[in-house]
């Protein structure tokens, strides 16, 4: 760092702690709302809601950072922007610590709004820092970009065990005041912004000049004070309104189903007011933006597969990754420390190795350090492709209903996944850092913060289309819809005392609870559940009991005139909920056998908890290999364009 600008320390640090807390919530936020806030929802609703409520905040945080930018290009100042975006990210943190469906709407929210105002505006920073042709720019938006993964690499280890383990507020607490640590040392030092660094290199040594240079300042100061309505002024206005919008995006997350309404409108109107400025400007700046377009398309690509890393692949490692290590089990909610990690060790290769082959003048293109980025990814996922080749029956605490019990699980050992998280990782050290830095020295300053907004939104529609890809992963029927429908096939509408509607949005909650809560007595029996038993030998009077026990406690049996139908319907119920436990078992018993996962003898010795976590495990599978597949083919065509796209460059990059 001893050759770039000394303002780049007080961002990198900014950026981590921010990171801390923005990775640190995040490593926690998946496994909360599954096993904590609506634990009460049957096992498809929950992973679906989850993870629809988990892509929506992941799509809003990165669509607001083009309205934050907007703003600080025409008013705040990206100094201003980055204060505000901190100040109200620090808030919905706290927040999320009121363990409650309401507060949580609003927490994400405020974060939402925070990075909005943060996120665009210190890379915008970082950019100012060089001159348009510094030979620094990548290196130093790569070291910027390793503060971001140090935070990352801490956070998961600090809030996520001790959310896990002590309690999910504590975590989302000390996410908060990593927040305010940043935010700190951004006002402490902010004036370093203001020190320019020039360096001037010779064959044997280098020297460094200063001089004053206002970075980060409002464009147009008597604007911004300007008295807009009732004496507010326009920088006020903007706080003001900031505070309003909480309410809107709070619903917008709520009802994360209407995104695709609101998103695809949205995005499409952002890119049409790109082609719109490319078509008024000059031949060279206009192929450029373009330039931008065309890589948004494959980035959008690329971070819809990656960030699978904070849904699908948090609960693959909580349900089917071998996590005993020594006598502990680790946390699944750790695991995501491994990509920023991995991120710390080779960041500084990478900047090393591009300006090793920059002196030696064969330094790839952006495109193709893009192409190899997405192809780097596809190996990722197709190493987990293959992961049920290395399938072992494992015991696993699993959460389930609010109790964790123990239960002979498919799981694959912990390697797969670190694996696949360096490939992944170093996929991201070939796009991420170089796409900021080409945005910075593509897009003209006077549209800097715009097009930033427009790279962030590209992850905005990424989040959006990962929540659809997480979804697949929870595809398959379960045993408590089978259950359910079971149910709902044998109750008349004219039993039920309430309305058909009313009784069955409740009753799939019921059914859950007390499946569970009877699975658990079972395991402390100590019911072996082998794949042999018949549904007597599984005990369905014990899970009848319990399902009965539920709904005597949410006074559900009373809404049901016919208590012999009821408690005869809800008999066969179970046992055809068992039945498709025992089904979905045996056919993935024998594709795995088919397929030489597990030999004869292993499969006869699986339980039934096994083999229904082996179907879980093959659906994860079958998903990682089409977004393999799809993440080769779209790294090839890169490579085939990018002698077009680095023409359209005119030079840069």
């Amino acid at each position: 760092m001893y050759k770039h600008p000394k303002a780049l320390v007080i961002l990198f640090f900014t950026e981590m702690w921010e990171r801390f807390s923005f990775y640190g919530m995040r490593a926690l936020l998946t496994l909360y709302l599954t096993l904590e806030l609506f634990k009460h929802l049957q096992e498809p609703d929950k992973k679906a809601t989850a993870f629809g409520i988990y892509a929506a905040y992941g799509a809003l945080v990165y669509a607001t950072p083009f309205l934050g930018g907007l703003l600080a290009d025409k008013f705040l100042g990206h100094k201003k922007a980055v204060i505000w975006g901190a100040i109200l990210m620090a808030i919905g943190h706290f927040v999320m610590a009121i363990e409650t469906e309401f507060w949580l709407y609003i927490a994400l929210s405020f974060l939402i709004l925070g990075n909005g105002f943060f996120k665009p505006n210190i890379s915008s920073i970082v950019g100012e820092l060089y001159e348009q042709n510094d030979p620094r720019r990548d290196g130093g938006f790569t070291i910027f970009y390793m503060g971001v993964n140090l935070g990352a690499f801490l956070s998961p280890l600090v809030c996520g065990t001790i959310g896990e383990l002590y309690g999910w507020k504590y975590g989302f607490g000390i996410a908060g005041f990593g927040m305010i640590a940043g935010l700190f040392i951004f006002m402490k030092w902010k004036h370093w912004l203001n020190i320019h660094d020039t360096v001037i290199e010779t064959e044997t040594s280098y020297t460094v000049t200063q001089e004053l240079k206002h970075i980060g300042e409002p464009p147009s100061p008597d604007k911004l004070k300007k008295s807009i309505f009732l004496g507010i002024t326009a920088e006020y206005l903007i706080y003001i309104l900031s505070f309003a919008s909480v309410a809107l995006f709070a619903l917008m997350v709520k009802h994360y189903e209407l995104m695709t309404y609101v998103l695809t409108p949205f995005s499409l109107a952002v890119f049409g007011i790109i082609i719109v400025v490319a078509l008024r400007s000059s031949k060279v700046e206009r192929e450029r933006l373009f330039v931008i377009l065309i890589l948004l398309l494959f980035t959008t690509l690329f971070w819809a597969f990656f960030e699978q890393a904070g849904s699908s692949l948090t609960l693959f490692a909580n349900e089917n990754i071998d996590r005993n290590f020594l006598s502990w089990q680790i946390p699944a909610s750790l695991f995501q420390s491994v990509n920023p990690l991995f991120i710390i060790i080779f960041a500084s290769p990478f900047t090393i190795l591009w300006l090793w082959l920059a002196s030696k003048k064969k330094e790839p293109s952006t495109p193709i350090k893009f192409a190899w980025g997405i192809l780097l990814l596809s190996l990722g996922f197709l190493i987990l492709a293959i992961a049920p080749m290395f399938v072992a029956q494992t015991s696993l605490h699993i959460e389930q209903g609010g109790i964790s019990w123990l239960i002979q699980a498919a799981a694959v050992p912990m390697s797969i996944l670190i694996i696949s998280y360096l490939l992944q990782t170093l996929g991201e050290l070939c796009l991420s850092p170089i796409g900021l830095s080409m945005v910075t020295k593509l897009a003209s300053p006077r549209i800097v913060g715009m097009v930033l907004g427009a790279w962030f939104l590209s992850s905005a529609m990424a989040h959006h289309l990962a929540g659809f890809i997480a979804k697949a992963t929870a595809e398959q029927q379960t045993s408590i819809e089978v259950m359910h429908d079971s149910f709902s096939a044998q109750i008349p509408k004219n039993a039920i005392t309430i309305s058909p509607e009313e009784f069955h949005k409740t009753y799939k909650g019921v059914l859950s609870s007390g499946f569970n809560r009877g699975f658990d007595v079972i395991q402390q029996q100590g019911n072996s559940l082998q794949s042999t038993a018949t549904p007597d030998d599984f005990n369905t009077t014990i899970i009848v009991d319990s399902i009965l026990a539920v709904c005597n406690t949410q006074h559900m049996n009373a809404h049901i005139s016919n208590d012999s139908l009821f408690r005869a319907s809800l008999h066969n119920a179970v046992v055809k909920g068992i039945e498709h436990m025992k089904e979905s078992g045996t056919h993935a018993v024998t594709y795995a056998v088919n397929k030489d996962y597990i030999d004869t003898q292993a499969a006869d010795e699986y339980s039934i908890t096994t083999r229904y976590s082996l179907s879980n495990l093959l659906q994860y599978a079958k998903v990682f290999l089409a977004v393999g597949l799809i993440a080769l083919a779209a790294s090839l065509l890169l490579f085939l364009l990018s002698p077009i796209i680095k023409r359209m460059m005119h030079g840069v990059g």
